[in-house]
């Protein structure tokens, strides 16, 4: 990885900017992903920020879902809960309500998480499609084009909970992971083939995430704390898309609303 990384926060006034731009973004690297490779592979995440994002990509009101090159999307998921695909608490659910549903995006390029088994068997079989999608070999790891995640108020990422297992997995491309502090488990990428994205970016609104938000880029490293301090990408570049009020204690933003920051190893 490299050993400096630039962090770009851009700070939106409130959650339904934050949605505007967090959409915005999402769609400028798609047209450019597409525009370099012919096909788009991303990741996407759960939780009520991206959900948002999501409800305006699929609004025709909106030019974002005419601009979407759909026949060229293959999309998957950074994580899941251990639920059926139409349990409430499915991040597929989710994202299929708010997004898929309204899109014409070819169900054979949607790989979701399978979180009705059981979670080892489920990690075995989103890593078999992670290796056939991206034809991968040997110790080959995928390289998703955009790479879309949140953060919470335990400063967690993906499903990479404080002081679980997952935090040490590095050989596996998706793992099963304990949460006891949840009382469940659940299936995630692993964060190094999160960092192989060519395109990493935070969505992260609501002031609860504020203090934590300030440790996890400002503070000393402590990963086993703060396991979202794992996201360090390959590219030595990482966007934090941000409502005012979880940026409330980062340095205040510049003119242009954008908080340049930089965090070495």
């Amino acid at each position: 990885m490299a050993p400096l990384l630039k962090i770009t926060c851009e700070i939106a006034p409130d959650a339904a900017v934050l949605a505007q731009r967090g959409a915005e973004h999402l769609v400028e690297l798609i047209e450019e992903a597409e525009a370099a490779r012919g096909r788009v592979r991303i990741a996407l995440s759960g939780g009520s920020t991206p959900k948002a994002m999501f409800h305006l990509l699929a609004d025709p009101a909106h030019n974002y879902r005419q601009r979407i090159p759909w026949h060229a999307l293959e999309l998957f998921w950074v994580d899941e809960r251990m639920v059926p695909p139409d349990h409430p608490e499915s991040n597929y659910r989710m994202t299929r309500e708010a997004l898929l549903d309204h899109v014409p995006l070819r169900p054979e390029n949607v790989h979701r998480i399978e979180g009705e088994l059981d979670p080892h068997e489920a990690a075995d079989r989103y890593e078999f499609a992670l290796r056939q999608s991206f034809r991968l070999e040997g110790a080959e790891s995928p390289r998703f084009d955009i790479l879309a995640l949140g953060m919470g108020d335990d400063g967690h990422t993906a499903s990479l909970f404080p002081h679980t297992e997952a935090i040490h997995e590095m050989g596996r491309l998706a793992t099963a992971n304990a949460v006891p502090q949840k009382d469940t488990w659940r299936v995630t990428l692993t964060w190094p083939v999160i960092n192989q994205a060519r395109e990493v970016f935070f969505l992260i609104g609501g002031a609860e995430k504020s203090g934590v938000l300030r440790e996890v880029l400002l503070g000393p490293g402590d990963v086993e704390r703060l396991p979202s301090q794992l996201i360090w990408p390959a590219s030595g570049i990482l966007t934090m898309i941000l409502d005012q009020a979880a940026a409330a204690q980062l340095p205040q933003p510049d003119a242009n609303g954008i908080v340049h920051l930089e965090r070495t190893r």
